[in-house]
């Protein structure tokens, strides 16, 4: 069964078995709703921080997107694991929905940093430029 929190941290895979250590980077304030993840094709529940999937051991797909007014930030890794290994997974949900997020074994960056200050700074350059027209018009 999954295990997500602190305690995910201090698990071991049963007998038998490997795992996936998947840590969700960030939080719901910083990156919106919780991203959806799902391996070989079945939803897992996931939270924010450490979460620890038990597999059998094999090949496995891993698939996480995030959901707002659409799906976004879709990544995929394929994973190989053995008896008794815990591979480390890390997903990064990006800062906009128009590009993709990243996965991989080692801590992620979120991509579209560039995009989305281009975004604000454009935002603002129309208020501004609205605020100043009206000012020497008036």
């Amino acid at each position: 069964m999954p295990v997500s929190g602190p305690q995910a941290a201090m698990m071991q895979p049963p007998a038998g078995h490997g795992a996936l250590m998947l840590t969700l980077q960030g939080n719901a304030f910083t990156t919106g709703l919780t991203p959806t993840v799902r391996i070989d094709g079945h939803p897992v529940p996931a939270s924010f921080g450490a979460n620890f999937y038990p597999l059998r051991p094999g090949q496995h797909r891993v698939d996480v997107h995030a959901q707002w007014m659409r799906q976004y930030g879709q990544a995929a890794m394929g994973l190989d694991i053995r008896e008794g290994q815990t591979i480390p997974g890390f997903y990064a949900v990006p800062w906009h929905q128009f590009t993709t997020g990243s996965i991989g074994h080692d801590k992620q960056s979120r991509k579209g940093l560039g995009v989305m200050i281009a975004i604000v700074a454009i935002v603002i350059l129309i208020i501004c430029g609205c605020a100043l027209g009206s000012i020497l018009l008036g």
